[in-house]
């Protein structure tokens, strides 16, 4: 572990993990569905809420002034985060699907052609496809599944072979919330480049684990969530090139989105508020700040390291068990193992933790052609995060012994 990382101190910052769960210390690692919040993204949602809640962008009086400067403030937070160029860039929805599927219907449905592709990985969850699915039924496009190595990881001369005079898009994980792997973003974005074809990038996996920049990256577009990155549920981000976003057609309308209505038409308001329709989730922008504040005071290259290194401790002694297969084994890969144990479904074995106080996730992790491809109905999956400890990696280990003694 770094000497310098002190989880201990990190861990008193989250009140939820101060407790226990059937008797025993909680050890929470299902941080790959959602992470928990430090009292300082809760603070700032209760002050927000407390001392300066009302609507923005509507008002002249004092509150909704506050209100408004403190959401736009939370957006510049979120520019400077992934290093966008401008405010204009950062589209506040309810999530990474939200945003997938915003760029699906609104550039999607106004550019696809029939007989255009769009390209994505075989590692893809569940809103990285099915909004593709549905753009491609609406106009004619197909998709195009580039497969993966034995290991988990991209197929890169495949991924290449893929690419031809009819590829649109290439939407892709930035990193797999099945087996981890953490794909080569920056050399797939380039090649699509080359050839003249946008990049989406589902980040809802690494931004809470690795430094995100999106000019370096190069990609058109890149959506990821705050309830994954130590903030509130039911707001997410969806980065897009200015110049792309002013040429997409609004994707809702109503609320904030418009400049004019009259009965017969209406115009658009400007970026990013022409896909903002209705009052956004003020208060989750203003805790998603906070957790990015509190994030980059850790330090993110330290919790890189640190979650790393759980994640060696976790796969050692895992393989260490008679009938454990772990799924994925990649070069590069962020804090995510998912196993199977011989003779015992993931769900039962999701139990057996739960009753050891191990919180873990159980299931076709909302990618279930990723299953069909493994030839499984399920993985459990341990996920870490930045307050997880060794000591927790042990206890999972010895959970899945006992449930190993208990079914097997």
């Amino acid at each position: 572990m770094n000497p310098v990382y002190d989880v201990q101190r990190i861990r008193a910052d989250f009140p939820i993990l101060q407790q226990q769960i059937n008797g025993r210390p909680l050890a929470y690692l299902d941080n790959g569905a959602s992470t928990q919040r430090p009292q300082a993204v809760l603070d700032a949602v209760n002050y927000y809420e407390t001392h300066l809640h009302s609507n923005v962008h509507r008002g002249v009086h004092t509150l909704s002034q506050l209100a408004t400067d403190a959401f736009e403030a939370a957006r510049e937070r979120v520019r400077r985060y992934i290093n966008a160029a401008s405010t204009h860039e950062i589209v506040f929805v309810r999530g990474t699907t939200e945003a997938i599927n915003l760029v699906a219907q609104s550039w999607g449905r106004s550019t696809l052609q029939p007989g255009d592709e769009i390209v994505i990985s075989a590692l893809e969850h569940h809103a990285n496809i099915v909004p593709w699915q549905m753009a491609c039924a609406a106009t004619g496009a197909q998709l195009r599944v580039a497969p993966i190595d034995d290991d988990g990881s991209l197929n890169f001369e495949q991924y290449l072979a893929l690419l031809g005079p009819r590829t649109k898009l290439v939407a892709m994980t930035h990193v797999s919330n099945v087996m981890g792997t953490v794909l080569p973003v920056q050399q797939i974005v380039a090649a699509a480049r080359e050839r003249g074809i946008l990049t989406l990038l589902d980040g809802a996996q690494a931004v809470a684990h690795e430094p995100v920049d999106v000019r370096a990256i190069d990609c058109d577009f890149y959506a990821f969530s705050s309830h994954k990155l130590y903030g509130p549920t039911g707001l997410g981000v969806l980065y897009g090139r200015e110049a792309l976003l002013q040429a997409m057609p609004p994707w809702q309308g109503g609320g904030d989105m418009i400049r004019t209505v009259s009965y017969q038409s209406s115009t658009w308001n400007d970026l990013p508020y022409k896909f903002e329709a209705g009052t956004p989730h003020i208060s989750g922008a203003v805790g998603l700040a906070a957790a990015m504040d509190y994030l980059e005071a850790l330090g993110l290259p330290q919790v890189a390291a640190h979650e790393a290194a759980l994640l060696a401790q976790a796969t050692a002694a895992l393989s260490d068990i008679d009938g454990i297969q772990i799924q994925g084994s990649a070069a590069h890969k962020g804090g995510i193992v998912s196993f199977t144990l011989a003779g015992v479904h993931p769900h039962d074995l999701g139990t057996i933790l739960d009753h050891e106080g191990v919180a873990i996730r159980a299931g076709h992790h909302c990618a279930m052609p990723l299953m069909d491809l493994l030839g499984l109905p399920a993985t459990a999956r341990a996920s870490f995060g930045c307050y997880n400890t060794a000591a927790e990696v042990d206890q999972l280990v010895r959970a899945v012994v006992r449930a190993r003694e208990v079914f097997c």
